[in-house]
């Protein structure tokens, strides 16, 4: 049956390929760095289950040190000459990138309306994750049927793509981690205590005001809303607005998650919006991204402050 580990071990090996790639790369001071980088997040997804917490712990440590040290770079790509079949084939170029998106909608329709899901061959909730995959190799078998490139193409080039991204392209697989040792650690009944205890008993306002700026701070540590949501629902949107204050859940929930996404718009821990497309475009300034983004962060988030306090608890 098709499921999680296989998964887990198509992404190792595209990750141990980048990890040979770059080890070949004789133009990048810091290939050994790389190497390791990716080598160790290539062993994570292959034996992750079998190293046991501790291993994984010092898995993570290792790829933290190599990071922090700045022991990644980047090589200096060949000059490419544009080859003429390109301009001829103009927009049809997406075609295998959209054939990714296509085979997991498909495929997921598929096997919830079909025979395909008593069949067994995959696991039933990672079913739109092993359709995406499909995706992604159907789009592979693609462009060699089609375009046909260099057999080491794709991991050159996929190398190349990783590389000018970094350690930025984990940071997402890491805070989903945080979001979870935060809520198995008490984090939001901790703040929901001190929350009670801080806010007047009736003070609607504050405490909306609270519950917004501790979802837009909470992300802006987490670099994602989703992991955030959890604490400060536990802490202020559960106990003080919907059961104290008697607010609208629905409303109380969505917005929250919507102030949560105006500190996702203010932190460099959200990565792959903020750092990696400064990034993949060259910015000298890899948080130009980011001080763009405040300026229209901050009025949403008043204006989400508003929307729980009028539409919430009417």
């Amino acid at each position: 049956m098709i499921g999680l580990q296989a998964l887990y071990a198509l992404a190792g090996t595209a990750f141990a390929l980048f990890a040979l790639s770059g080890l070949r790369d004789a133009t990048n001071p810091l290939r050994l760095g790389n190497a390791a980088f990716w080598g160790l997040l290539a062993l994570s997804f292959w034996a992750g289950d079998v190293l046991g917490d501790v291993a994984n712990g010092l898995l993570v440590l290792a790829l933290v040190g190599i990071a922090g040290a700045r022991l990644l770079g980047r090589g200096t790509p060949r000059e490419r000459v544009a080859e003429p079949r390109g301009e001829r084939l103009g927009n049809r170029l997406f075609i295998p990138a959209l054939v990714i998106p296509a085979t997991a909608l498909i495929g997921t329709l598929a096997y919830n309306y079909t025979p395909l899901k008593t069949a067994g061959l995959i696991e039933d909730k990672w079913a739109t994750l092993v359709f995406l995959a499909t995706g992604v190799i159907l789009a592979l078998i693609l462009c060699f049927a089609w375009l046909r490139p260099s057999p080491v193409a794709p991991v050159e080039e996929g190398r190349r793509l990783i590389d000018s991204i970094g350690w930025a392209a984990v940071l997402p697989q890491m805070l989903a981690a945080l979001g979870a040792v935060f809520a198995a650690a008490g984090v939001g009944t901790a703040i929901g205590e001190i929350a009670g205890a801080a806010i007047p008993t009736g003070s609607v306002l504050l405490a909306v005001v609270v519950y917004a700026l501790g979802m837009a701070l909470f992300t802006m540590i987490m670099g994602n809303a989703f992991a955030a949501f959890p604490v400060m629902s536990l802490a202020i949107g559960v106990p003080i607005l919907i059961h104290a204050d008697g607010g609208n859940p629905a409303v109380i929930a969505a917005v929250g998650m919507l102030s949560g996404f105006c500190g996702t718009l203010m932190t460099p821990m959200a990565a792959n919006f903020n750092i990696v497309p400064a990034a993949l475009l060259e910015l000298k300034d890899q948080y130009a991204v980011i001080r763009k983004q405040v300026g229209t962060a901050l009025p949403l988030l008043a204006c989400n402050i508003a929307i729980l306090y009028f539409a919430g608890f009417r």
